[in-house]
């Protein structure tokens, strides 16, 4: 499979190929499925394999200095790290999306995405490699961060900022409503998500 092969099927909507132009942001409500992917070990992830399981979508670009927040270990040893093994302890698929093209900051090789998740501690399911920007521009990923959260039907519950404050400072985060935890804990729940779309903040998507 082309590691730039990307496709995704949405509720009512004929399956999309990419063709490197931008898309309309998919509303949230929406069911997507079977995105093909290829992560830093080159293995192929599909979005149709984790029905039944919840899913957080991460943009990230780690040069950006609010992404280097939410990675700061001086937080707790990190926010980010955090979110990312409390996800994994409750069984939710997360996947850190790098769409950084060659050249632009923030792009690296599958060997430097993995350093990076070792230096940082950081666990998510598998980091993403999207130097073609397809993924990015098929969801509409316009900053880093910027969350998605999918349910276990594969209904996209929650797009936008990682929390309410939009700053670069780590001692903020004490402070800010984690959307992306409180979606997730809606779930848990069987709760309506009661943010389901907010405005992202972060550096912009260096396509």
């Amino acid at each position: 499979m082309s590691r730039n092969l990307i496709k995704l099927a949405v509720l009512g909507v004929a399956t999309l190929a990419l063709t490197g132009t931008a898309h309309a942001k998919i509303e949230t409500g929406s069911t997507v499925s079977n995105i093909s992917v290829v992560d830093s070990d080159g293995n192929s992830h599909n979005l149709s394999d984790f029905a039944g399981k919840k899913v957080v979508l991460e943009w990230t670009n780690h040069k950006c200095p609010y992404v280097v927040k939410h990675y700061n270990p001086a937080h707790d040893g990190g926010n980010m790290q955090n979110l990312q093994q409390a996800a994994a302890d409750d069984g939710v698929v997360w996947l850190s999306i790098i769409s950084s093209a060659p050249g632009k900051q923030g792009y690296v090789s599958g060997t430097q995405a993995n350093q990076l998740s070792a230096d940082r501690g950081a666990a998510p399911s598998a980091v993403i490699l999207d130097a073609s920007g397809e993924a990015g521009q098929m969801f509409s990923a316009k900053t880093t961060p910027h969350m998605y959260v999918i349910d276990e039907a594969q209904t996209l519950v929650y797009q936008g900022a990682i929390d309410d404050i939009r700053s670069t400072n780590v001692n903020d985060i004490a402070n800010a409503t984690n959307y992306v935890t409180a979606a997730l804990s809606a779930m848990d729940a069987g709760t309506p998500v009661a943010e389901t779309d907010t405005k992202p903040y972060g550096c912009s998507v260096k396509y």
